[in-house]
């Protein structure tokens, strides 16, 4: 994104050039800010590593700007020189872990104006070129250590997040504790005795994609537990995500079974989904949700794996969604990509964001969401859900439905614990999925799982304006900090790799910066938290509508880095001046409560 002005100091992975600079230059930590000369912040534990005058950015909405490129082990910075004080200054300002892919464009024999430099491929929609001039010599030195820092893993290096150190009012690794919050569900509690905690994955020797600690029925013993394991994909058998506080039906995620051509049958996985089923006293039928469609799963079997067989397990009703697979996605997300950047041209533009099927995939992922809660707030039935691995689509869906059911995961801190337990405690392959530190850009492994998660979150926030206690900036802090590779948030693919990284230790964790200074992403017109304190009875479940009618497309997320297509109002400001009105009406309130007391 560039900014033109003088407010330089903005972030430019914000929103819009109203955004505060909360993702880049924090300035709520406790160490020493430096500035240099380019006005742009150091975070601790930032250097530079090349810095290069008269290198000119070649803006695809502005034309070329000519100014200094600094290169640090965090970042890339560019600010414009105007040649008067009439022109605008440009600044570009992008972590190194976003990008992509570097390009060198143009050789010795290049003739031209801006015909020799470099092309960045970042991940969060936007490509960069950058010209410079032969007689400099510049590109070689800039090339090589954007190479070098934006590719550590790819050059014995380590990402940025082991040597950034600010220190935060709040430990964000303690926001989610798996006991506590099973507890909060009321597992192991008088009202609920049908499931029980266990720590049998406590040295991750059962699966090593799962967390340490469990939920599982309280009459299913150990060593059925490890039978049912060997019969699920890697490992990852049905353990509860979520418990209804009255009905007591339950999200649970697995894998898909070991089914194969032969249509192996498994008593002990027979056995344990059945006393899932019982587990629940409200139905005698469960529904296993496969999120794959059908004519994949039936693939699957040729690899091993397959689908639960109804005439196999009694009782059980299998639905399948027709949810495409990662790659599929990676496409849809690519094709999205050409259209959303530069996009100078609105010719067909409803037509072209059509042809990606990026919205109908949206739409797909939300409506299984919708399904799963109909079954469990409606039919009071226990749903299990998987994919084929069950940490890709199975991830979407559980999170999505929990949010949709429990007003506590709509708010920040509940959240956090939302994504912290279903999508890195259960083994999403983040460092896989979005290529942290490696140059592999073409990797089959990539694909935006995650990022369509958040996309429909937004289209719930859209479609609920009160229900959320956090904003959309919230959920673009969180999308530009999966790529900046500045905190341990989402590092590796599973929990037992993050604890042999020792990460809490390490390194910072996300919302540690985001809970210190929380009033940013608050929602001003969030109504949901004092309704859900008192004991009003309120509707706490969402029933988003899944029509191609209502899903819209994240133009302040895709869109961004276009001047044309910003929104024009000064979205943050009024979000700022509507909660400190909030604020002031709430002490209002309270001091009249207080006077009412005295009197």
């Amino acid at each position: 994104m560039e900014h033109h002005g003088t407010d330089f100091h903005r972030s430019s992975n914000s929103l819009d050039s109203d955004s505060k600079s909360s993702s880049l230059n924090s300035k709520h930590g406790m160490d020493t800010i430096v500035v240099n000369e380019n006005g742009f912040t150091y975070l601790s534990g930032e250097n530079m590593q090349d810095r290069k005058s008269d290198v000119s950015y070649i803006c695809p909405y502005s034309g070329p700007a000519i100014g200094t490129l600094t290169i640090t082990n965090y970042r890339l910075h560019f600010r414009s020189q105007p040649a008067s004080d009439k022109d605008p200054v440009i600044v570009v300002d992008c972590p190194l872990g976003a990008v992509s892919r570097i390009e060198k464009v143009g050789g010795a024999s290049s003739r031209g104006e801006n015909s020799y430099g470099i092309d960045i491929f970042c991940k969060d929609m936007r490509n960069l070129r950058f010209a410079h001039k032969q007689e400099n010599h510049s590109r070689r030195t800039v090339f090589e250590k954007l190479q070098l820092y934006a590719f550590p893993r790819a050059n014995d290096g380590q990402l940025f997040a082991f040597n950034y150190r600010e220190k935060f009012p709040e430990d964000g690794w303690t926001v989610y504790e798996p006991v506590a919050e099973l507890r909060r569900m009321g597992v192991n509690s008088a009202n609920n005795d049908t499931w029980r905690i266990t720590r049998l994955n406590e040295a991750y020797e059962i699966c090593d994609s799962y967390p340490s600690v469990w939920a599982v029925p309280k009459t299913a013993k150990d060593d059925l537990l490890k039978q049912v394991a060997a019969f699920r994909s890697r490992n990852r058998l049905p353990v509860l995500c979520w418990i209804h506080p009255k009905s007591l039906a339950t999200i649970t995620r697995c894998s898909q079974p070991l089914v194969g051509v032969g249509g192996k049958r498994s008593e002990a996985d027979e056995t344990y989904i059945n006393l899932i089923m019982e587990a629940n006293a409200q139905s005698d039928k469960l529904v296993i949700i496969d999120a794959r469609p059908s004519a994949n799963a039936i693939a699957n079997k040729a690899k091993g794996g397959g689908y639960e067989s109804e005439d196999a397990y009694k009782n059980v009703e299998l639905t399948f969604l027709d949810i495409h697979n990662i790659h599929v996605m990676r496409e849809s997300l690519r094709k999205l990509k050409e259209i959303c950047f530069p996009a100078n041209d609105d010719h067909k533009w409803l037509s072209a964001v059509e042809s990606t099927l990026w919205l109908k995939h949206i739409k797909c992922i939300l409506g299984g969401a919708v399904r799963i809660v109909d079954r469990i707030e409606n039919m009071r039935m226990s749903v299990v859900v998987h994919c084929s691995d069950g940490w890709d689509r199975t991830s979407q869906l559980t999170a999505l439905s929990m949010l949709l059911l429990d007003p506590y995961y709509r708010t920040l801190k509940g959240f956090q614990v939302l994504i912290e337990k279903e999508w890195l405690s259960f083994g999403h392959k983040f460092e896989q999925r979005i290529g942290h530190g490696d140059n592999h850009h073409s990797d089959a492994d990539r694909s935006p799982v995650f990022l369509q998660f958040i996309d429909c979150v937004w289209q719930i926030l859209k479609q609920f304006p009160h229900a959320l206690e956090f904003n959309e900036y919230f959920l673009i802090t969180i999308l530009d900090h999966l790529y900046s590779c500045r905190f341990g948030t989402f590092l590796y693919n599973t929990e037992r790799e993050r604890a042999a990284a020792d990460l809490k230790n390490r390194t910072v964790s996300l919302w540690s910066f985001i809970n210190s200074s929380h009033e940013e992403y608050r929602n001003p017109l969030y109504g949901g938290l004092s309704n859900y304190l008192s004991s009003m009875p309120v509707q706490t479940v969402l029933r988003p509508v899944v029509s191609m009618r209502h899903i819209r497309l994240w133009k302040g997320l895709y869109c961004r880095w276009n001047p044309s297509m910003r929104q024009q109002d000064p979205i943050y400001q009024r979000t700022r001046e509507l909660l400190a009105l909030q604020a002031e009406l709430m002490k209002q309130l309270e001091d009249c409560r207080t006077e009412r007391v005295l009197n």
